[in-house]
């Protein structure tokens, strides 16, 4: 089977690459991710101008990508910016559009795909632990829609959200797959508190506090009642990007512990010759190849494969990033000693990213249990 790009990808590879080191250096990056916005929109629409929204999504629904290996090219070149940037929120919003949406929903694409508007999905609440099912937030019919109440919580860019989609149990119980639901919420809706706060590793995160949310008919997405299925569906796209950018942020971790090792002395030698420390850098050299393995097999199975073997080729490749990614951080910062934590060492905000991306849908101890039950 060959793995190789396509001469379109290198070449958005290459444009993201040329973008992000000219546009999202260091500096600039800390600027933007801890500042007050979390983000760029300037920034963001240009993102959007080069393809790089567009490329998340199939050509038939105003993409002009929408492959697993067009994701993966797409967050490992962001990955290796550190760019905190919302594309995350549109890739699962737009996914869900596309798998459930009507017409008329799916014409919110076009502001996504265009980088106009904002995406975030609602669904982790308090005292979750990454589990699908469990929803408490409810909606009730009412006689011209529905009504919502409920909490969620850590909802990436959540405050600047022009569009939310909001997991609401509409029947059962709390923990059941059926009867969850799915609706599209103006950011902006009368009756939704937020608290916003910067995200320890950049970018922005709210909590967000629905109160007697008052929503149309037609702000369901897909069939009451059956939302499970859809947001299984979305977070593998989410697995699939998160673990590409994983990757890209492995390999800038590494490429500066390289080039550190070659050029600090001790008794007048390049540190990387001593032996303990080529035997340390091999072993993590061998694990990142580990991890770009479990990403290309997670870009594959997001297209090719169905049920449990796409699930397991996803829960591993998140299970491997997670393990190696804080690998990857800790063992760079120790080969760089006490200067690794610095805040004007870049590789100090690449090791915390690395460790917060495990927590992000699902983290590696609920993939590895996930896998062995899908095994089973």
């Amino acid at each position: 089977m060959n793995f190789a790009h396509t001469e379109d990808r290198r070449m958005l590879a290459d444009t993201l690459g040329r973008f992000v080191s000219e546009q999202y250096a260091i500096e600039a990056r800390n600027r933007i991710a801890y500042g007050d916005e979390g983000h760029s929109p300037q920034l963001y629409a240009q993102l959007a101008e080069l393809g790089a929204i567009g490329a998340l999504f199939p050509e038939s629904e105003g993409g002009f990508g929408g492959a697993g290996f067009d994701i993966s090219v797409v967050f490992e070149s962001l990955g290796r910016g550190l760019v905190a940037e919302p594309l995350l929120g549109a890739l699962v919003v737009g996914q869900a559009l596309i798998a459930a949406g009507s017409d008329a929903q799916k014409a919110r694409l076009e502001d996504l795909v265009a980088g106009t508007a904002i995406a975030a999905l609602a669904h982790d609440e308090p005292g979750g632990h990454y589990e699908l099912n469990r929803v408490t937030t409810t909606a009730a019919r009412t006689a011209s829609g529905w009504e919502l109440n409920g909490a969620k919580g850590v909802v990436a860019f959540g405050e600047k959200a022009d569009l939310l989609l909001v997991s609401a149990r509409t029947a059962c119980g709390p923990l059941d797959e059926a009867g969850i639901s799915l609706f599209l919420v103006d950011g902006n809706a009368a009756g939704i508190a937020k608290r916003a706060y910067n995200r320890f590793e950049g970018g922005r995160a709210a909590e967000l506090t629905f109160n007697n949310v008052q929503l149309p008919a037609d702000a369901l997405l897909g069939a009451e009642g059956e939302g499970h299925a859809v947001l299984q569906h979305i977070a593998g796209y989410a697995l699939l990007a998160l673990a590409a950018e994983s990757l890209g942020a492995m390999d800038v971790a590494k490429d500066q512990t390289l080039e550190y090792l070659r050029t600090r002395k001790q008794f007048g030698v390049a540190i990387g010759t001593f032996q303990a420390l080529q035997h340390r850098m091999a072993d993590l050299l061998l694990e990142v190849e580990q991890a770009r393995s479990a990403v290309i097999n997670a870009a594959d199975a997001i297209d090719n494969a169905q049920g449990a073997a796409r699930d397991r080729a996803l829960s591993a490749a998140k299970y491997t990033v997670g393990y190696v990614g804080t690998q990857v951080a800790e063992e760079s910062i120790q080969l760089h000693g006490g200067i690794g934590m610095t805040w004007e060492l870049p590789l100090a905000h690449y090791a915390k990213r690395l460790v917060m991306i495990d927590h992000q849908f699902g983290d590696e101890d609920h993939h590895l249990q996930r896998f062995m039950a899908l095994a089973a």
